[in-house]
């Protein structure tokens, strides 16, 4: 073991994990109750660094270069919150008055959204002055980008966590600027803007018209989910794909086609660089005196400098341009493309520009399947690629055996290693991935991406049609494979929620798996094994209560869920099934048995017998405080409540509430833990101090009725 350990810490050896420590730096800002001190976090992290310098001719500069990256990442992330800092919206505002331009607008399969940068705005009762909001507007009603509008809209806050540990939008709309979301109320009003807007807004204009007339060029071919698909592809937006094409591509484990991250971005650089070398190729002079195969780079670089603007630089697209750009200079500058140095500089790049993409999914799920394909290269291909022993394997090899060899085993590694964050994020994995990857990606890889790129070409010439029929006749199968694999049994691997910690662990164990040489690597999978223990042994919440108090699920004597629901809020039903591994669908009817209601509220019982009570009016408190267990309204409860209560002001002050019961009385987990404050999640004014538990309040003693029975007192006389 501790030759391995010399191994492990030879030369070269350390940069790839630079990177790990530095995301935990980030992750330990993400974790952090409130905000870091900037000039504090900074300070420690330039001092650690200097002291790493001098102390790298030492025994101690591998801890001392980590510890120095966990504080630069916690410093990075700071800071980029503090430069971003803007106004989020803590109250719904019922009638705004919304002055702005417009910077971002997104099609989508039943209405239109955009993103309005506010110029002015008037509400009553209320001075709140914000940045960027989001509104909803019916289809086709969308103003276009680059416009100056007026408009009324009903202005929400962003959206909180569902349930304690899902996942937070508000965070990600923080740092996308936007600090409320909400609908136009009546029409969009066009006028004279007082400037021009600034060149961002001037070029977000021209590649929204460039994505518009590539959408209607496409339009003009395809239509229905093949156009959506096709769209998504070069442009990124994906929100007009039809619910069942979505959800089956989803579950037969192709959804990673439809969002723009390194497959795409590596298909279009390679195909314009094999591309670009072949023709030059052609050019006996420019072949042999030339070095060719650095301008292909530097042409495949271009193209995927393009591909990056036209489809939105979205934080994983962002991702998968470093990547390609990292693999591109190493071969303009004659170093091996593909290893773990170009894997740690391009993650080092990601997280310095974008620290926030450290806790989205499709950077965990992206750098997680690079990191498999990569050990796979480095490790698997020169073994796989070896000169074969016999005549059988070199008859195999020859016929294409040892390519769908690659082909599955890059499919079934990058399949397993996004696992873990599939059933983290979304409370499900893909049986059948490897089946529909290697009966689709072929297809999408020889036929459907290199006809969009000729389309792209093609289109200033009118001579498209065919691209675009092409690329269609390739998504026709894709749509084919995804139905057929989403079909079959068992297709929909349901996972119940787990919390961060063994995902962490399961991090740990890839990144351990993907970096170390030595035998030392399947330590890793230990750590893997105790992460599925970990998270398939957590138990499951008995009671769940919505952030605003109008919904509630209680566990029953069945196991499952029964929902008391004042609100028709299908996003919230949806998240609370899926997170609860349950196939019930938002609209069944089983969902409600057991659930009593009335005007005044709901209840329903616990496996125990007790009752659990919704109460929607104020009337209905004194009734329900005395014959349930529990108690939860979106009011002020009364503070003689002989029942455990969850009311307004705990609401208001610590959001979504998960219950477990312990004994009589519950423990809770909460959505905002107390003293948590941070910029998109600001703390309440005047929060009370409330504990991680409920108990039942002891019985108050009652006074004993003196009056004597009329006849005793008969008796007596």
């Amino acid at each position: 073991m501790r030759e391995w350990g010399r191994a492990e810490a030879g030369a070269g050896r350390l940069l790839p994990w630079v990177p790990v420590a530095f995301g935990g730096g980030i992750a330990l800002y993400f974790a952090a109750d409130h905000e870091p001190v900037l000039w504090v976090v900074a300070a420690t992290a330039i001092a650690l660094t200097l002291g790493a310098v001098l102390l790298r001719r030492s025994r101690l500069f591998a801890p001392a270069i980590m510890i120095a990256a966990v504080a630069a990442g916690l410093a990075a992330a700071t800071w980029k919150t503090a430069r971003i800092a803007h106004t989020v919206l803590a109250k719904p505002l019922y009638s705004v008055s919304l002055s702005g331009f417009v910077e971002t607008r997104d099609i989508r399969e039943r209405t239109d959204r955009f993103v309005l940068r506010v110029t002015a705005m008037e509400a009553q009762r209320s001075d709140i002055r914000l940045e960027r909001v989001r509104l909803s507007v019916r289809k086709g009603t969308a103003p276009e980008v680059g416009s100056f509008v007026q408009l009324k809209a009903r202005l929400m806050p962003p959206i909180t966590p569902v349930r304690p540990g899902s996942y937070d939008f508000s965070r990600d709309m923080f740092f996308q600027g936007i600090g409320a979301s909400g609908f136009v109320m009546g029409a969009i009003a066009a006028s004279v803007p007082p400037d021009a807007g600034g060149l961002r807004l001037r070029y977000a204009a021209i590649m929204q018209g460039l994505r518009d007339a590539i959408d209607a060029r496409i339009r003009a071919t395809l239509d229905g989910d093949n156009r959506a698909i096709a769209t998504a592809l070069l442009t990124g937006r994906r929100d007009a794909i039809t619910t069942p094409v979505n959800d089956a591509m989803f579950i037969s484990g192709l959804g990673h086609v439809l969002s723009i991250s390194g497959y795409h971005m590596a298909v279009v650089a390679g195909v314009v660089f094999f591309a670009v070398r072949a023709l030059l190729a052609l050019i006996p002079g420019l072949a042999v005196g030339f070095a060719i195969k650095k301008w292909s780079a530097a042409a495949a670089l271009v193209a995927a400098a393009f591909y990056l603007l036209l489809s939105g630089a979205e934080v994983a697209t962002q991702r998968s341009f470093f990547m390609t750009a990292v693999v591109l200079i190493a071969v303009m500058v004659d170093r091996r493309a593909i290893t773990f140095r170009t894997l740690a500089v391009a993650a080092l790049i990601v997280l310095a520009v974008a620290p926030e993409s450290l806790v989205h999914p499709s950077f965990q799920m992206s750098f997680a399947a690079t990191l498999g394909l990569v050990a796979l290269v480095q490790i698997g291909m020169p073994n796989l690629f070896a000169s074969p022993d016999h005549s059988a394997t070199a008859r195999i090899a020859m016929w294409g055996g040892r390519e769908i060899a690659m082909l599955f085993l890059a499919s079934l590694i990058a399949g397993l290693a996004t696992t873990p964050y599939a059933a983290f994020h979304f409370h499900r994995v893909t049986p059948y991935g490897v089946l529909a990857n290697l009966g689709a990606m072929p297809v999408v890889s020889a036929l459907v991406m290199p006809a969009g790129l000729l389309g792209l070409i093609a289109a200033p010439f009118g001579l498209d049609g065919v691209f675009w029929w092409l690329m269609g006749i390739g998504i026709d199968w894709m749509i084919a494979v995804s139905r057929w694999v989403a079909a079959l049994p068992g297709a929909i691997g349901r996972i119940p929620a787990f919390g961060i910690a063994p995902l962490i662990a399961s991090s740990l164990g890839i990144i351990v798996m993907g970096l170390l040489r030595t035998p030392l690597r399947w330590s890793g999978g230990l750590l893997l094994l105790a992460a599925i223990a970990w998270g398939l042994s957590v138990r499951q919440p008995d009671i769940l209560i919505a952030g605003d108090g109008q919904s509630v699920a209680v566990r029953g004597r069945d196991g499952h869920l029964h929902l008391i629901r004042a609100s028709k809020d299908s996003f919230l039903l949806k998240e609370w099934l899926a997170a609860d591994a349950d196939p019930r669908g938002a609209g069944g009817a089983s969902l409600s048995d057991g659930v009593s209601c009335d005007e005044s509220g709901c209840v329903t019982p616990l496996a125990d017998g007790r009752l659990v009570a919704l109460a929607l009016r104020i009337d209905a408190l004194a009734d329900d405080c005395s014959r349930a267990a529990l108690v939860v309204t979106a009011r002020p409860a009364p503070p003689d409540c002989a029942a455990m209560v969850v009311d307004r002001q705990r609401l208001s002050a610590q959001g979504a509430l998960a219950l477990t019961q312990r004994g009589d009385g519950f423990a809770v987990q909460a959505m905002k833990a107390r003293g948590t404050d941070r910029p998109w999640s600001p703390a309440t004014a005047g929060e009370a101090d409330f504990g991680a538990s409920l108990a039942p309040q002891a019985a108050a003693p009652r006074n004993r009725d003196a009056t004597p029975s009329e006849a005793d007192l008969q008796a007596e006389d």
